[in-house]
């Protein structure tokens, strides 16, 4: 889901946007210029399999360096590159504080017609499409090796079948999250509710809800988006939840126009019209959910672990008041997440020293964006369960690192952390799918009469045409 709002690099942490586009060359953090125009000369091996020769000289641009608002984020930035310079110091690293394309995705997508992009570019996953149409990217298949990315069989399979296609991987992750119930521990306690027990099926949710609204004082139960796509999104995560879909299994069909569609919609209707336990304030987009349950007036709502950072980093919230458990239903849940990718058509030297950075800084336990004791020293959150695309020794070793640099209660995260709900990825053409089902979610709960069964098959019949233009 691409909104105005940093995803890990992106989204922990902020929304900052910066007016100013600016490119920094980060020379002063120890890293070589370039010496032509090219930014490369010399080459090591020219086998594709093969790490980076140290002595190769070669420039690349990065986009998404954190922009100096940001100040500890920019500080790691630059000593990470600085360490990295240490391994590699004919590489230069030019950073770019790009907010716009980073953040907003008619500049992204602007950026991809243009072929505008850095060496090394930010995207979510669902992007891969997108990008692809544009030919915007590098197939990294023969680049990425056990020898380039040593910790490479520990990465979550599904999270690398992501930035897959046809077979070819064309991005390396920056990070992975899956949904859950957020909640505010505070008015659970208030409404007699046990916050470490938090609702696990729709039914509970509802009742839930019912007793946190009963709180009055403006209070709402339980929250939901209908704007900005973002309605769409969360209409989505409903579905699987309940163990359905938005697109059928040939890509070309929507479906959701079924009995599972309807038992969503009828759901939060009645939460909204017959319970009175969503509030009267409707039409949210993602932000307003945030504020509200940072200013105690919101019980729960479906979101990834890491609007807890943001809502302690920019609303003034405290780490204790909020927990998590799985996403009601827990047939499945919406998963995503962000990556780098490399624009096609640049030298294999170039391909080579962002394999070399985006492996340092993102792909290595302990070190970069996992280097949870600096993260702790630095006033940056640490304890918050994901990024987390870790398995096997890399995962118990990332686990007690981000465990013993904990800046949170890690105990209010349990019931999500120990009852994992596999994820699903967004639909093709998401973002154009999202905007249609924003109608039905605004219907839904604006409208106290809404034809719940014209809205689903009105909402259907222009998903089908989304589809059919792909």
């Amino acid at each position: 889901m691409r909104t105005a709002r940093l995803r890990r690099t992106r989204r922990t942490g902020a929304i900052a946007v910066v007016s100013a586009l600016t490119l920094t060359a980060l020379a002063a953090c120890g890293t070589s210029s370039s010496d032509n125009g090219s930014g490369n000369s010399g080459s090591g091996s020219s086998d594709p399999a093969a790490p980076l020769d140290p002595k190769t000289k070669v420039t690349i641009t990065i986009d998404c360096m954190p922009p100096a608002a940001k100040a500890a984020e920019l500080k790691e930035w630059k000593e990470d590159v600085a360490e990295f310079h240490k391994t590699y110091p004919n590489v230069t690293i030019e950073g770019r504080s790009t907010p716009g394309q980073c953040l907003e995705p008619p500049r992204f997508t602007a950026m991809l017609k243009a072929h505008s992009q850095p060496d090394v570019f930010y995207t979510y996953f669902t992007d891969l499409p997108q990008v692809l149409d544009n030919d915007g990217a590098e197939d990294i298949t023969a680049y990425v090796t056990d020898k380039t990315v040593p910790l490479l069989k520990d990465i979550d399979p599904n999270v690398l079948a992501s930035l897959k296609h046809d077979g070819k991987l064309y991005g390396l992750p920056t990070s992975n999250y899956t949904m859950g119930l957020l909640i505010n521990r505070k008015l659970f306690q208030q409404a007699g509710l046990d916050p470490d027990n938090p609702p696990r099926t729709w039914d509970e949710v509802r009742a839930a809800a019912k007793k946190i609204a009963g709180l009055g004082d403006g209070i709402a139960g339980f929250g939901e988006y209908s704007a900005a796509n973002t309605g769409g999104w969360h209409f989505t995560a409903h579905m699987y939840s309940r163990g359905g879909d938005i697109v059928d299994a040939t890509g070309k069909k929507a479906a959701f126009d079924n009995a599972t569609g309807r038992e969503v919609a009828r759901t939060l209707h009645a939460m909204r019209w017959e319970d009175d336990s969503m509030g009267k304030t409707q039409l949210l987009k993602w932000g307003d959910l945030q504020k509200q349950i940072a200013t105690d007036k919101l019980g729960m709502f479906l979101a990834a672990p890491d609007d807890i950072a943001y809502m302690v980093q920019q609303l003034g919230a405290k780490y204790e008041n909020f927990g998590m458990g799985p996403i009601p239903g827990e047939k499945a849940t919406l998963a995503g997440g962000n990556n780098y990718m490399i624009k096609k058509g640049i030298s294999g030297d170039k391909i080579k020293a962002a394999i070399a950075w985006l492996n340092f800084k993102n792909l290595t336990v302990g070190k970069g964006q996992f280097d949870w004791a600096r993260t702790k020293a630095d006033n940056l959150p640490v304890g918050v369960p994901q990024p987390n695309f870790w398995l096997g020794e890399s995962k118990k070793k990332d686990d007690a690192a981000r465990l013993a640099n904990a800046t949170m209660p890690v105990a209010n995260f349990k019931t999500f952390m120990d009852n994992p709900v596999p994820g699903k990825a967004e639909p093709p053409k998401a973002q154009e799918i999202y905007k249609v089902l924003d109608n039905v979610m605004s219907g839904i709960l604006t409208d106290k009469d809404a034809d719940i069964d014209k809205l689903l098959s009105t909402a259907a019949d222009q998903v089908d045409q989304v589809l059919a233009n792909q």
